[in-house]
């Protein structure tokens, strides 16, 4: 199946502001707490730790081991 030129317009213009978007979304706040919950879940879920403290911490340390980028 072809792209058709709108679709390929639609490609060419995320991918241009897509560095953009990337640091737009590691600025914001809200990322951070968004992430800092899914770390928390996955510790949570994943991970046996039986502190609540060592939890968070541990959440903490697999937040600051990602970074947001464009594909």
């Amino acid at each position: 199946m072809t792209m058709n030129y709108h679709d390929e317009a639609i490609r060419r213009l995320a991918t241009g502001f897509s560095d953009d978007f990337a640091e737009f979304c590691a600025g914001d706040d809200r990322m951070h707490e968004l992430m800092m919950d899914l770390a928390s879940e996955f510790v949570e879920s994943n991970i046996p730790v039986v502190k609540e403290d060592d939890q968070i911490d541990l959440a903490a340390e697999l937040l600051m081991s990602v970074t947001v980028t464009k594909v």
